[in-house]
């Protein structure tokens, strides 16, 4: 077979995996089998669809809920934002929201971090990642660990300021309490004295290539309070080659 299209678009399979929920629940939601989605998935289905401003209002309204206002964190990831993340197809970008839940990872990520698509609810949290769940494939100290984990807490802390009346955040930091006695002490003490650009460097673990060195920058959208983070080796390296080889085989086995 060709593997032509017959009509334009994405696939079932493709919107499934763009807004991170099941075939099986899109396929129920299409044929009118699952009523009232959550406004996270309505969410991410507005942003896998890469609808207006006015489409995303229409659908949150038709779904019963009101469109999330300034008050309530936003996981919205505008045109503009698109259009730059589409400039770094290739190199690995994660988007989180203000509670640093991931929003979106690209195939790059997903690459060099391993796959993200099969995460759901609070799994896709990195706060709960670092202190309850498995973590990720970055290399830390035990001392760099204990202060990423202070500066992911002082920063939920921040964001739980600026959204007092967001009931996803407080039933994430609810959570958190419940399953970390480390978040618990944490969330109690102020925020970290450490430098500003610690950690921009990581060392990330691959399974097929090694370890690689790579640049870790993390960019604030002020309008939506997310945080992009791009991932990049210095240029004409072995971490460059490693990096560019740990692309290559992790796109191809995500796409088989």
């Amino acid at each position: 077979m060709s593997g032509r299209r017959r009509a334009v678009g994405l696939r079932r399979e493709e919107l499934a995996g763009l807004a991170g929920i099941s075939v099986d629940y899109l396929t129920r939601l299409e044929q009118g089998r699952a009523h009232s989605p959550s406004a996270q998935v309505v969410e991410a289905l507005t942003r896998a669809l890469r609808v207006t401003d006015t489409e995303r209002e229409l659908l949150f309204r038709l779904a019963g809920h009101a469109p999330p206002g300034l008050d309530v964190v936003s996981v919205r990831i505008t045109p503009s934002v698109q259009r730059l993340l589409d400039r770094l197809a290739h190199t690995p970008v994660a988007v989180h929201d203000a509670t640093w839940t991931l929003v979106m990872a690209n195939a790059p990520y997903d690459a060099l971090m391993g796959p993200t698509s099969s995460w759901r609810g609070i799994e896709r949290n990195s706060v709960w990642r670092h202190l309850v769940g498995p973590g990720s494939r970055a290399v830390h100290t035990p001392e760099e660990q204990s202060d990423f984990e202070a500066l992911l807490v002082a920063d939920l802390r921040l964001t739980a300021s600026r959204y007092p009346a967001d009931q996803r955040l407080k039933q994430l930091v609810r959570e958190l309490n419940t399953q970390s006695p480390r978040f618990t002490d944490l969330w109690h003490t102020g925020p970290p004295d450490l430098p500003r650009d610690r950690g921009r460097q990581k060392i990330i673990d691959h399974p097929d290539v090694g370890f690689i060195t790579v640049d870790c920058d993390t960019l604030i959208e002020t309008a939506d309070d997310l945080r992009i983070t791009i991932y990049t080796a210095e240029p004409d390296t072995e971490d460059a080659e490693r990096l560019a080889l740990a692309l290559v085989l992790g796109t191809q086995s995500l796409s088989e």
